[in-house]
């Protein structure tokens, strides 16, 4: 699939971290004519959160310099990859707005990694171990201690290619042999010890079957794909920065632009090869407390029914946030927000949950609905008396227009909008107490009804002189409360969510707690209440703002307009600003 990139926004303020003016640089220098990216995810797991930052940097750059982006899946590990996060990590690009211009996959380059360690191994900077992975770790050395020749190290470059070619014939039992990089095992980067090449695996692949049984290792396929496909600039995060040798390494000993008869089985397949020596650059990762974003803990949160599966709400994950109702418009604002640099930091979970409210208080469309009900009677309206009321769809954007409200006699109302014996400073519904009903007028407490010793009704009267229009309409009173009307509101369900864990760092490791033991047990509220016709009938994935009670999105999966069912992505203010630790 090949796309041109949407040029920059013209009208957008211009970036200028670190890696974008290494990139005017080379440009303005002639080391690059163009600028080529990608996004390389390994495909086994969902997307998180800080995915999204890496996404929004190489896509975001491809925009702004008019550059191609690949979306390339670095499955060199089969099993523990899958399809279905294939399929995901697609449509997480998509669903945050990027498009690629070519997909491409690791596995579309066996042959080429495979004839480049043959030359590896012909020019003698490759050799066939037999040590197995715990003899590696005893010659490797420590950070201050050299690390040990291989016995194996100076095989003849016969031996060698004989061993390797069997090995890629399948004569080998997995981790029976692996074929390193001869580079130097004094090196006080242990990367650079010589480190693996390939290894036996005899594991089916999802795109090549059982063609190969061995397979490359990381750090030798993710540069050599890069080459092949004219990255111009590699951008990975600051974990990968002492790998940053060895990525060179391989680039500068395969020499591909040198070599064109390693890599024509891509043209003879079809598949353009551009091939550039690529540039590594490290960027800090983005961290955000009050979660985990380690795959193992995620896959061990779905695995233990600790969450509802990978999508669940309270997740990091890319499709969890989504059918939160966070709006990708809110993660790239996020990923500007934080910025790109080599300094690693800790984002608190409100930066997120601030560009999810700035996002959706421009985008979301007000409606009414109540999570926590409490039946309000206006006695001195007729028992059959119906009307409906206009408001405003947004507040600050008259172009979302207006919709017509079905207002009756009995309403529901918010049960903590009315308090029997209320604490000083409370402006809302009492006995004897007046409030405005949003867009009716005012009313007044006249009797509270009651079951043993819950309130399970409150009548009131209406003052028809505060109407809209009419003489009493401006008469002040301290609260406001807004309301769905009983004859015409549809039950819904609501979700409540909240941050997953109680403490910022569920990594902390006191008293032998895991991050287990900090799962916030109000992590999620499941509650019955009612919502105007208007807002069942929106569609699954739509936003809006349930008006003094938060933003929502109707549920991707589970909402319908004879049975809604909303989520909510965040409360109209930071309810954690002040807590402990937080």
């Amino acid at each position: 699939m090949t796309s041109s990139p949407k040029p920059a926004d013209a009208t957008a303020p211009e970036k200028n971290d670190f890696i974008r003016q290494i990139i005017r640089e080379d440009l303005a220098s002639g080391k690059h004519a163009a600028v080529r990216t990608r996004f390389p995810p390994e495909p086994n797991g969902y997307l998180h959160i800080g995915h999204a930052k890496s996404i929004c940097l190489n896509f975001g750059i491809g925009r702004e310099f008019g550059g191609p982006v690949n979306l390339r899946f670095d499955d060199t590990n089969p099993a523990r990859e899958d399809p279905e996060y294939v399929e995901a990590i697609k449509e997480d690009v998509r669903w945050l707005g990027f498009e690629w211009a070519e997909l491409r996959h690791a596995s579309d380059y066996f042959e080429v990694f495979y004839r480049s360690a043959l030359k590896l191994v012909q020019d003698g900077k490759a050799y066939v171990c037999d040590l197995d992975a715990e003899q590696v770790r005893a010659y490797r050395g420590t950070l201050t201690e050299p690390g040990r020749n291989s016995p194996f190290r100076d095989r003849s470059v016969a031996e060698n290619l004989d061993l390797f070619t069997r090995m890629r014939a399948g004569e080998f039992p997995d981790g029976a042999r692996t074929l390193r990089a001869k580079i130097d095992m004094a090196s006080g980067n242990i990367n650079l010890r010589d480190p693996a090449i390939y290894r036996i695996k005899h594991v089916e692949h999802q795109n090549t079957g059982n063609a190969w049984p061995i397979y490359p290792m990381y750090d030798y396929a993710h540069c050599l794909s890069d080459a092949l496909e004219g990255i111009t600039h590699s951008l990975c995060t600051l974990e990968f920065e002492d790998h940053r040798p060895l990525y060179d390494w391989f680039v500068d000993h395969v020499d591909l632009p040198r070599n064109p008869d390693l890599y024509q089985p891509l043209l003879d397949a079809g598949l353009d090869a551009p091939v550039a020596k690529p540039r590594q650059i490290e960027f800090s990762r983005l961290n955000i407390n009050y979660t985990v974003m380690s795959k193992r803990k995620l896959l061990a949160l779905v695995g233990e029914g600790l969450v509802s599966g990978w999508d669940d709400p309270r997740m990091p994950t890319l499709q969890g946030l989504r059918r939160r109702g966070c709006p990708p418009a809110a993660l790239r604002l996020l990923a500007d927000r934080v910025g790109i640099s080599k300094q690693n930091s800790l984002i608190d979970f409100s930066v997120l949950e601030g560009c999810i409210r700035e996002t959706l208080d421009a985008a979301a469309p007000r409606r009414m609905g109540v999570v926590d009900p409490l039946k309000l009677v206006i006695t001195n309206l007729d028992e059959g008396h119906a009307e409906t009321i206009r408001f405003s769809n947004h507040p600050k954007d008259p172009s979302f227009g207006e919709r017509e409200v079905p207002f009756s006699p009995v309403l529901w109302i918010e049960r903590e909008d009315f308090m029997e014996v209320p604490p000083k400073g409370f402006h809302r519904l009492v006995p004897g107490g007046e409030v405005r009903l949003r867009g009716v007028g005012i009313v007044r407490c006249t009797d509270v009804v009651k079951e043993g010793d819950a309130v399970v009704a409150v009548h009131c009267t209406l003052d028809p002189d505060s109407r809209a229009g009419l003489p009493g309409a401006d008469r002040k009173v301290k609260g406001t409360i807004h309301w769905v009307a009983a004859a015409t509101a549809v039950p819904a369900e609501l979700r409540l969510y909240d941050r997953l864990f109680t403490v910022p760092d569920p990594d902390q490791d006191e008293g032998g707690k895991t991050y287990r033991d900090y799962m916030n047990p109000d992590s999620v509220r499941v509650v019955r209440g009612y919502v105007e016709p208007s807002a069942a009938a929106l569609q699954p994935e739509q936003a809006l703002q349930f008006e003094r009670l938060g933003f929502f999105v109707a549920d991707r999966h589970d909402h319908r307009a004879d049975r809604p069912v909303f989520n909510r992505a965040v409360t109209l203010r930071d309810n954690w600003a002040g807590k402990a630790g937080g």
